[in-house]
């Protein structure tokens, strides 16, 4: 064996090595942050439907910067189970960088990867195919209304 076949050999290994070591941060970091530790940004929202508003306070991720790069949207928002309002969007928002999140609320403004739509919390939930987009500032009281309406999304 040459000397030079010995040094590649060893280069190789070593690549391999680093290569290796590195898997696991890579791959971390494609799985995103946990949302329920990310800081609010200074996004807000405003969602109107009845002649009430909701104003929600977005996280930094960027299924969050998908739905604002959307806005303004006209809409129909309609209950869907015992304890949240839907919104379907007009196309799916990227998945990018979501995660699972731990210590749900009501309050929570979300996304249903499965279905491409915006979930409004008023009442206890379990993570289930959810990205946490944000949270409602001052409650979310206009959500207990029961019904479909028209609704307007839009950046404040």
């Amino acid at each position: 064996m040459s000397m030079r076949s010995r040094f590649i050999s060893r280069r190789a290994v070593l690549g391999g090595a680093l290569a290796a070591a590195a898997i696991p941060l890579t791959a971390r970091g494609q799985e995103g942050r946990d949302p329920a530790n990310q800081e609010p940004t200074d996004v807000r929202i405003r969602i109107g439907f009845n002649k009430l508003t909701l104003t929600a306070t977005l996280f930094d991720n960027p299924t969050a910067r998908d739905l604002v790069s959307m806005l303004p949207l006209n809409l129909t928002i309609e209950d869907y189970g015992r304890n949240e309002k839907i919104v379907h969007l007009p196309r799916k928002l990227t998945e990018e960088g979501s995660g699972p999140f731990e210590n749900e609320q009501p309050g929570d403004l979300c996304y249903f990867k499965p279905w491409g739509n915006l979930a409004l919390f008023y009442a206890d939930y379990r993570w289930n195919g959810l990205i946490r987009l944000g949270r409602f500032d001052n409650g979310f009281e206009p959500l207990l209304v029961r019904g479909e309406y028209p609704v307007r999304i839009e950046r404040i």
